[in-house]
């Protein structure tokens, strides 16, 4: 364990995918449970729910097509010891636009594209392809 619950997290999800494990469970916290929401609504996991007992975790239903995984790789970017922030002019495009970069803003945890129409910069959690 790095210490990083969300790069531990991302490397969990990836490391399911690639072994085409159905779910994951990872470490509850708030912004773990908005990035899942994320990766909902974009379709690179089938689904999500928080589990209670014994201790509060997410469980993670992994996404396939045609026997491969959705999610291809999870970079973390901003890390504990490397802080990165954008600001709205200079929001990443992921993959040119097949990925998703997904930031944590002053108006809550947004992709991309979301950061992008609002007009918000903020920290650059991961991205997504």
């Amino acid at each position: 364990m790095s210490g990083d619950i969300i790069a531990d997290a991302l490397s969990a999800i990836k490391n399911a995918s690639l072994v085409k494990k159905a779910e994951v469970v990872i470490p509850y916290s708030k912004l773990l449970l908005e990035v899942a929401n994320i990766l909902k609504d974009c379709g690179y996991i089938e689904n999500f729910k928080e589990i209670t007992a014994p201790y509060k975790r997410i469980k993670i239903y992994l996404r396939y097509e045609d026997g491969k995984g959705v999610i291809t790789e999870m970079k973390r970017i901003s890390k504990q010891s490397r802080r990165v922030y954008v600001d709205k002019e200079h929001i990443p495009t992921v993959l040119g636009g097949y990925g998703v970069a997904i930031i944590s803003t002053s108006q809550g945890v947004l992709t991309d594209r979301e950061a992008k129409k609002r007009g918000v910069g903020g920290e650059v959690i991961c991205y997504v392809w």
